[in-house]
Parts: C-alpha cells; structure tokens; sequence
C-alpha cells in the first residue's frame, strides 16, 4: 500500500517530492495510520484552488481505489489527522527535499551562488524590484554565498557570489513587463526554461509556486508506468533513465512496457539512459515521413494522410494545377473535387514568378522552384547562426544576380571579437556583405529574437529564413545524444520556430539543412518543432541539390580555429549525401496556441546521480563542482551567451 500511495500522491502536483518520500516511510515504518493519509490526500485534494493542477476523473477514481487501499492496511501507532494534514498543506508552498550527505563547504558556496543567482534572474523576469532587492540582500548577508566559490565554480579565482550571480543573468532585461501579448508568446518558452533549470536553487517561496506552474502536469498513471519499467529493468536507483522516462507520455511508456524493450545494461559504449533516449527517438521517427528526401507530393500525402491513388492523381497534373492543390486543399472537400477546379482555375497575371511554364510537369517544377531558391524578389530574408558568414555572402550574391532588391540580414551567435579569433576571413567577409546592402548582426540568439531590438521593426516581415546545422554547442565528455546535454537541442529547434512566429510573413519560407543521421539536433526535433508551431513541411531536399550549397562550412566552435569541415576533416558519422534541406512554410490558423512544450533538462539532483559521460568519471565534491559548472553554463546557454 506505501508503494501505491506514492500514485495518488503523484497525481496531485503541488505535493513535493520530499514529502512523497516521508509519508511512504511513514507507512513502511508503521509509524502513522494509513487510514489518517488517505484522508488527508483527499482533504487536501478538495482544498486545492482552481487554478492549480488538479487529478483528472481517472486519477480521482485511482485516488479512491487507493485511500481504500490504505484504509484497509491501517497499522499501528496512529498519529491525528490534523499533524499530516498541516504537513501536506505546508508543502503546498515548500518542496521539502530528501536528506543528503553534508556537502563540502566550498561546493555548498557554489550552489548558494547558484540559487542567488537563480533568484535575480527571477527577480528580473518578474519585472519586480522588491524580489531582486531581496535577493541581492541575501547575497550579501549570507556567509555561504558571499564565501569564495573558487575550487567549485570559478576555476581558481576567488569571486563574490553577486559576480557568478551576474554572470547567470547577463540579459536581465529578458522580461520586460511591457510586451504584448504576441511577444510573450514568443519569448515564454524561453524564460520558463530558464525558470526551470533554476528550480534545485531557487529560495524564494513566491517563485517556488510559480515553477510549480511551469511544470506540465503528470498523471498517477504515467509516474507508475514509469516505476514499473525501472522495477523491470532493475534500474529503480539510475536517476539518469528515470529523467528520460519522465519526459515520455503515457502512450511511449505504454508502447516500452508492451513491446518488452529492455536497454542493455551490459553495453560498453553507452548508459541505459543514453540506449533508451536513443530508442525512443527512433521509434518516434518510424512514425513520421522520415528524414531522407521528400518531394512536394509526397510531403502533402503524408501531412494530408492521402492514399496510394490520391498520389498518383497528384502526380499526374500540370504545374499550375499543382500549385492550385497544395495552396488551397484543406480537408473540407474531396481532394478530386479541388483538382476539378485545379483545371478551370486562371493563375493571376500578378504572380509572374509562380506563373511561368503552367503547363509543365508540376512535381518537377515545383521542386526546382526551390531548389533554385527562387523567392520572392522584394521579400526579406534572414539567415541564423551563419557562423562565419559564407553562407550570407552566397546568398546576397544570388539575390543580386536574380535582380533581387529585399532585405538580407545576416546574423551570427558568436560576438564579433570571437569571430575574428576563429576565422581570419571575418572582417573581408563583413566588407563584402555591406557592400552587397546586407545588415550583419553578432550575438544573435535566434531563440530569442522577438525580445531583441535589432529584430523590432520586423513583426510579419521575414518572407525567408535560414539555418544551417543547427547545433546548441558541444559539452565536453557529453555525445550530442547523450541525455545530460541533448535536451538543449531539442529545445533548440521548439524555441526557434516559436519564435519565428512573431516575425514570419504568412506564407513565408523557412529552410533548415541538417544531416538526416544527426544525434544532437535529430530531423525529428525540427519537423515536430516546425509543426507544433504552424510551419508546414513542404519538401525535403538533398543538399547538394541546392543552389545555394557551395559555401563554407564550419564547426561553428572553438574547433574552426585550427580545422574545418572540407579541408580533410568531416562531421563524426556524418556523411554528405545524407545532408538534407528541410523546408517549411508558414500557415498560422489564427488560433491561439497552446503553450510551447519544452523537453525537460535533468535536474541537479539528477546530474549527480549520471554514472557515465565526464559526471561519471568524477566522484564526490569533483562530481559536485562539475554539476555546478554545467548548470552554470545551461544558465549562461538560456540568458543568450554563446559557450564553446
């Protein structure tokens, strides 16, 4: 019965995991009724507000199963109902932790930096005075934070907690509280993510409450499911794989327990958690369209769930009868009824460019469209992340040569101070985009761009966007797939077509090229990012088949200063005729969205728990200083800063 009042427990969301631990040892131990917690489960339950996160009808009906459950197994020595329920309501406003090991104190300095420095961002992000002055006075009152953080966060120099504190937060003007609405559906995703990577650290009861609120809900029955496969694997003690079941839904889990998948706990090269994350990508994939080449017709047939005829009926129509299908069919009406009026439609004389050779093979045709990159000649067009600006360069060379007159702006994550440092090129290469009447950008973060005033003046302006080989920067001891560090990828490509929104022209064209066989940023990751907020897929091409592919190519790290990709050195298994041009086109329906799902990063509990990459190989307060640093550097990642 302890065992099963964890599952009710679970299902009421504010309730902390530490005092999910105690009342189940209270059980185990006989030392409270279990009669007196079921009924305070449900006393609590039933006092929740509205607004919090309550049990669905299922995990109602679990709760009941349960209570009488523990009713039933009652022991001895019962305690009055009214200590638990003051116990659980004070948990409501405090997760209560489990016990640990006394710390050394110098680590104990670095995560008391850690939590200041969370709470100033906080401070920040809540536009609210009071709570970053209150943090700042913690920080410099507190002997623990304004202790030296030398041995577990600043590498040997002795620094102020208000200092790391900074450096967590270098873009405290990430809230300003007068965005509109649009702008705040752009930039929320970002801001909760770093909320969240805060949450180990965070001090302040206000803000606790409201990262409670930045958790999606989970239900009785996923938090079982997940302890039933940890049970059967015999990893009930690997906090690394539990963070990765915890970040499935209920149908995944369901889909591992049935299919009697089981990750190698023997294999040599990679962890349990690093073996599942990587199968479970995989399973997801062989659902989707796949991330090798896809016409036009053949990305239609999959978005719009058509049939073998249905496809060759495409296949067989001029190409201005295609264009007429793929912009007007919607689903309200049997697809041969829109070819019907595909036939009798006249193409405006206006779209001259979409207009020409109607009577061509429209596959062919609307496939050479883009791969000769023929956009729109007065639309404006942006490209991200171009780390030493080549790609911007052929592409202002393209536009002049077409007698294209729109705006090219050109964008690097990286400050220019780095850029000279790792490509001696830079400077020339700048000369020549302004030369071209480009605007050149340094330290973009295209993640963020709705919150950046360069970017201001381009709401519902952009009619084409590029990126390149995304990547959200390598970790050392850490593989791209490697659970500790892939979150951020993932995250990556959610957050940039989120914030996309507020700048894309409807209708405007967005290409990522990526390698079809990566493991950092996986073609899943950009497809399911791209459709969640309205880009539809269109195409997919093979790189090489681009216009504009002869540029280039560059780690985009500290690497390029000493190598490059082409001249004898290539990505680790990575090979060019599996470079793909993945390409979308902004439909916004007009109905809000939900809010944007971030894939959860491992908490630091969990990263002290990781028994293989670089945490692995370190033991104790080494294992702890490490821990602090990446959390640092994930912080640093979220406020805009490039590492690496």
């Amino acid at each position: 019965s302890a065992s099963r009042l964890v599952g009710v427990l679970v299902a009421l969301t504010p309730i902390g995991e530490g005092l999910r631990t105690k009342l189940t040892c209270c059980v185990i131990m006989e030392e409270i009724e279990a009669s007196a917690i079921a009924a305070a489960v449900a006393a609590v339950a039933a006092a929740q507000p509205s607004d919090d996160a309550t049990p669905d009808s299922a995990n109602a009906a679990a709760a009941a199963e349960v209570a009488a459950a523990l009713a039933a197994a009652a022991v001895a020595a019962p305690q009055p109902i009214e200590a638990i329920e003051g116990v659980m309501e004070d948990d409501l406003s405090a997760e209560v932790m489990p016990l640990e090991e006394p710390a050394d104190p110098e680590v104990q300095a670095a995560e008391a930096a850690l939590s200041a420095a969370a709470a100033a961002a906080a401070a920040a992000e809540e536009g609210s005075e009071a709570i970053e002055a209150e943090a700042a006075e913690s920080a410099a009152t507190d002997p623990a934070t304004s202790a030296s953080v030398a041995a577990a966060a600043a590498g040997g120099v002795a620094r102020p907690a208000a200092a790391v504190a900074a450096e967590l937060d270098d873009n405290a003007e990430d809230s300003d509280p007068e965005m509109d609405e649009e702008t705040q559906e752009a930039v929320e995703g970002v801001l909760r993510l770093k909320r969240l990577l805060s949450r180990d650290f965070e001090e302040d009861e206000r803000l606790k409450k409201r990262l409670r609120s930045d958790l999606d809900a989970r239900s009785a029955a996923q938090d079982m499911k997940v302890s039933q496969l940890l049970n059967k694997w015999g990893l009930g003690g690997d906090s690394l794989t539990r963070h990765v079941l915890e970040n499935l839904t209920v149908e995944e889990l369901q889909n591992l327990i049935t299919s009697n998948y089981s990750p190698d706990t023997h294999n040599m090269w990679k962890s349990p958690a690093e073996l599942l994350q990587t199968h479970t990508n995989q399973v997801r994939e062989a659902r989707g369209p796949g991330g090798g080449p896809l016409d036009v017709v053949s990305a239609f047939k999959y978005r719009h769930r058509l049939d073998t005829s249905q496809d060759r009926l495409l296949r067989g129509l001029m190409h201005k009868e295609l264009r007429y299908v793929l912009n007007t069919f919607d689903g309200s009406k049997p697809l041969e009824e829109v070819i019907a009026d595909a036939k009798s439609h006249e193409q405006p004389e206006e779209e001259l460019t979409v207009a020409v050779l109607p009577d061509g093979a429209g596959v062919q045709l609307v496939g050479r469209f883009t791969r000769l990159e023929l956009i729109d000649p007065m639309g404006a067009a942006a490209v991200f992340g171009d780390a030493n600006l080549t790609f911007s360069l052929n592409l202002v060379r393209h536009r002049k040569a077409l007698g294209h007159v729109g705006r090219v702006i050109a964008t690097t994550f990286e400050n220019l101070e780095t850029l000279q440092e790792r490509y001696k090129e830079i400077d020339d290469t700048i000369v020549k985009l302004e030369e071209h009447f480009a605007e050149v950008h340094h330290g973009v973060d295209c993640t963020r761009i709705a919150m950046d005033d360069r970017f201001k003046g381009l709401q519902k302006d952009l009619d084409a966007v590029y990126y390149n080989y995304p990547h959200a920067g390598a970790v050392g001891g850490f593989f791209d797939g490697h659970p500790v560090v892939n979150w951020r990828h993932e995250n990556l490509m959610r957050l940039f077509f989120r914030a996309l929104r507020s700048c894309m022209r409807p209708g405007g064209v967005v290409k990522v090229a990526s390698n079809a066989g990566a493991v950092g940023v996986r073609f899943s990751y950009i497809m399911s990012s791209a459709m969640q907020n309205e880009f539809e897929h269109i195409e997919t091409m093979p790189f090489q088949q681009w216009q504009l592919h002869r540029y280039g190519r560059s780690y985009g790290d500290r690497r390029d200063t000493y190598k490059r990709p082409g001249e004898g050195e290539q990505y680790n298994a990575q090979r060019a005729d599996s470079d793909m041009v993945y390409c979308f086109a902004y439909k916004p329906s007009g109905a809000p969205l939900a809010r944007q799902q971030i894939r959860m990063p491992p908490t630091y509990r969990t990263m002290l728990g990781c028994t293989d990459g670089a945490l692995g190989e370190r033991q104790g307060e080494s294992k702890k200083k490490l821990a602090t640093e990446l959390y640092k550097r994930f912080m640093q990642e979220c406020s805009g800063v490039h590492v690496g």
